[in-house]
């Protein structure tokens, strides 16, 4: 479920020494399956441990995450990265922000999972991001681009090499194409005027 790298495991039994005895850390979630999905780590002293809680046991430590947690944590990665400006400790779930679908869904939620984990992070660092609108009987994902992708000169571009290619490479056999609806001419609906 949440993969501790050993340099991260250290760095927790370390910090958790001087800490009340049974204390562990909690990995958590706020605001799970929304875009302002966050997550966390504290520590979780023994008084605060749920009956619901999931347990994982590290080499000194347990790492305890809530109910609500664990489906938006799945596959999450914590890391203690050293850099020139100092050590810190990064924690990626790319799920906290939608939760993983299974292998057997249906394609509709298969494929707004990818856009939601995989494609608007990408678009996000240029401002802008996609919408499924739904996925025609002949297979083809109707998108509409909003923030800086709507009006943007290089939206065809952004489209074809890279939104659809990646669907229909993850969808091979199942997706046909990918159809944008935005209306992209100039004007108060723009992002950027």
């Amino acid at each position: 479920m949440i993969e501790i790298t050993p340099i991260a495991q250290a760095h927790f039994k370390k910090l958790l020494e001087p800490q009340k005895e049974g204390t562990h850390i909690r990995v958590f979630v706020i605001n799970p399956g929304t875009a302002k999905a966050e997550c966390g780590v504290s520590y979780c002293p023994p008084e605060a441990v749920e009956g619901s809680d999931t347990r994982l046991t590290f080499d000194g430590f347990d790492a305890l995450i809530d109910e609500v947690s664990v489906p938006f944590l799945e596959d999450a990665f914590v890391d203690l990265v050293e850099e020139d400006a100092g050590t810190q400790l990064t924690l990626k779930a790319p799920n906290a922000k939608m939760r993983k679908v299974k292998d057997n869904a249906p394609l509709l939620e298969r494929v707004e999972y990818v856009i939601q984990v995989q494609i608007n992070p990408q678009l996000a660092s240029h401002g802008g991001f996609i919408k499924l609108i739904e996925i025609t009987a002949d297979n083809v994902a109707i998108i509409e681009f909003g923030g800086g992708c709507n009006g943007c000169s290089q939206v065809d571009l952004t489209l074809k090499q890279g939104v659809e290619k990646e669907l229909i490479d993850e969808f091979s056999g199942e997706l046909n194409a990918v159809r944008d609806i935005t209306e992209h001419e100039s004007g108060d609906h723009s992002f950027y005027k």
